[in-house]
């Protein structure tokens, strides 16, 4: 069974950092790419982030990229995303995704970035 286990969100102030984690477990991780999804109340899901399955390719959104980095270990089934320069338009539920698709299969960290 595939699992997909978010952690690190939580309430920061404008300009501050996170850095979320990803625990994946009952499939072969390292054969996979992973994207970071995030929705806002009432939005459907962005897509954020993407890194290829051996960890040296990334691809970000316009809208945070040069604030966030994707990274992975394949040894401990990990995925990161390390947010900077966190905006209150960062607000959501962010959520890790196996492959090149928005659809979301665990529940998510929740981030709010407000003052």
């Amino acid at each position: 069974e595939v699992q997909l286990v978010e952690s690190g969100g939580g309430m920061v102030q404008p300009g501050g950092s996170l850095r979320l984690s990803c625990a994946a477990s009952g499939f072969a991780f390292s054969g996979y790419a992973m994207t970071w999804v995030r929705q806002a109340p009432g939005k459907g899901p962005e897509w954020v982030s993407i890194i290829n399955a051996g960890g040296d390719s990334t691809s970000y959104a316009d809208s945070v990229k040069g604030r966030f980095t994707i990274t992975r270990d394949n040894t401990k089934n990990a995925l990161c995303l390390q947010m900077r320069s966190l905006k209150p338009e960062d607000t959501a539920l962010y959520y890790c995704a196996r492959g090149q698709t928005v659809g979301r299969t665990s529940q998510g960290t929740q981030v709010t970035v407000s003052s």
